[in-house]
């Protein structure tokens, strides 16, 4: 009686005993962790000269415990272990027969546990790889924060070293475009000192260097591809500072003779005699001479004037100099001098010297004007100017008959009726002719076609014009 009430107690009983040695549903397993999966348990001791039942035994509590696997099975033969059930990753797979491996001894280890195929419409790597992006960013945030307000701060600070510098230049650079440009390049500067410190700060020195290489090498590759450009802006940044000339200023440079009307970032504009605008490559006028004819307003001119063997040279000079000292355009000091150049074939070739103000009469003018009355002066005294001799063969002969002159009506030049006229009193209309149009300067008509043709926008002009309008030596 009591057998029987044993097995119907047993047979009620086994369902609870098979239920308790199931596996544990899939539904409610959870993957462990990276940092799970890299903790290596040592070797698992038993007993020593442990039987197989002890190491199964052993094992399968342990991958039970983990719940990680599906159905887990370990069986040992001869210290053999055979491992058997559903991994849900390669990892949890090899984690196994790692552990079997380490396990007092075991002799092999059979891995015969498979694993589970991810499904496609299995979002669990996605949504762990956004848990770990959001952790990510929450841990960096703060570093975030204090770079962004690091950054404020440099930003403020160039403003305010781009302000200052504007201020301090004020007094000492004339032109607003060349202040603007040195003003933000120190605000860049600035900031990307900034750029540099936050890098450093953050641990990225590595970055912050490339940063600062990247810079110098950018900086090498456009200047060699844009070396012109660089050059000529250089070059006006130098000119703007030393200011060898000013607007309104009659130079020559680069073989271009005018008055400057601008200096911009590129070039500098120069108004010709001609009334030609020609820009000059501010790199070309910065390695070129450059002759400033306004700096100084006097100007001393030459010009050679031949007369013959037979006539007095000091008479010649001496007449030549009178004439130098009774022009009004001539200046008295320096002294205007004539000299005795060179002996040539047939002339005596004499050297004249004077000095003209260039501020107010022209050059070219002046020239011409006191060419044409030492010339005068030497007709009417009677000194000759014969031209250079030249020897013409006749192989033929040549019949020649001479007749006498019923009268000498041989006049010199200049000496008609009512045409002896002296410096003195021939006033200005002997000293101008009406083709020569006077002796002002043409500063003024030059400026005025400078103003019509107007090259740059004003604010560009990189110069001041310092001296009064209008001067110049011309």
């Amino acid at each position: 009686m009591k057998r029987r009430w044993y097995c119907a107690l047993g047979f009620l009983l086994l369902p609870a005993i098979a239920l308790s040695q199931a596996p544990a549903d899939t539904s409610d397993r959870r993957e462990p962790a990276q940092d799970e999966l890299a903790v290596s348990s040592s070797q698992v001791d038993v007993t020593s000269a442990a039987p197989d039942e002890d190491i199964s035994a052993r094992l399968q509590r342990v991958i039970d415990a983990t719940e990680w696997f599906i159905r887990p099975t370990v069986r040992v033969d001869e210290g053999i272990v055979f491992l058997g059930g559903t991994a849900p990753s390669e990892e949890l797979r090899k984690w196994a027969g790692n552990l079997a491996r380490n396990t007092q001894d075991v002799v092999a280890v059979v891995n015969r546990i498979d694993v589970v195929e991810p499904s496609p419409w299995d979002f669990s790597r996605a949504s762990s790889g956004l848990k770990t992006l959001r952790n990510d960013v929450q841990r960096i945030l703060p570093m975030l924060l204090f770079g962004v307000l690091t950054l404020a701060v440099f930003l403020g600070a160039s403003i305010v070293a781009g302000r200052l510098s504007r201020g301090m230049l004020a007094g000492r650079v004339k032109p607003r475009l060349l202040r603007r440009v040195i003003s933000r390049a120190l605000a860049l500067l600035v900031f990307l000192l900034g750029v540099y410190i936050l890098l450093r700060i953050l641990g990225l020195t590595q970055l912050a260097l490339t940063v600062v290489g990247g810079t110098g090498l950018i900086g090498l590759v456009v200047g060699i591809a844009f070396r012109d450009i660089t050059e000529n802006f250089l070059s006006s940044i130098f000119l703007s500072i030393q200011r060898p000339f000013q607007t309104g200023d009659l130079i020559e440079v680069a073989g271009v003779t005018g008055y400057v009307q601008q200096l911009n970032m590129r070039t500098t504009i120069v108004m010709t005699l001609d009334g030609i605008l020609v820009q000059i490559p501010n790199s070309a006028v910065y390695k070129s001479n450059i002759w400033n004819f306004t700096t100084n307003c006097n100007r001393r001119e030459v010009f050679d004037v031949g007369i013959g063997y037979e006539d007095a040279i000091s008479d010649a000079q001496e007449i030549a100099r009178s004439v130098l000292l009774e022009h009004p355009a001539v200046l008295k000091d320096p002294e205007p001098s004539v000299l005795v150049h060179n002996l040539e074939t047939s002339t005596v070739t004499l050297r004249v010297y004077f000095w003209l103000d260039g501020s107010q009469h022209s050059w070219l003018k002046v020239r011409s004007s006191v060419i044409r009355l030492v010339k005068r002066a030497f007709q009417e005294r009677g000194i000759s100017m014969p031209d250079e001799a030249r020897e013409i063969l006749f192989p033929a002969g040549v019949h020649v008959t001479l007749e006498k002159p019923e009268g000498d009506v041989s006049v010199k030049e200049g000496e008609n009726s009512g045409r002896k006229d002296s410096i003195n009193r021939g006033g200005s209309e002997a000293v101008a002719t009406k083709a020569e149009g006077g002796l002002s300067s043409e500063a003024g008509v030059i400026k005025e076609q400078a103003r019509q043709a107007q090259p740059v926008p004003p604010e560009e002009n990189l110069l001041q014009e310092d001296r009064a309008a209008g001067s110049g030596a011309g």
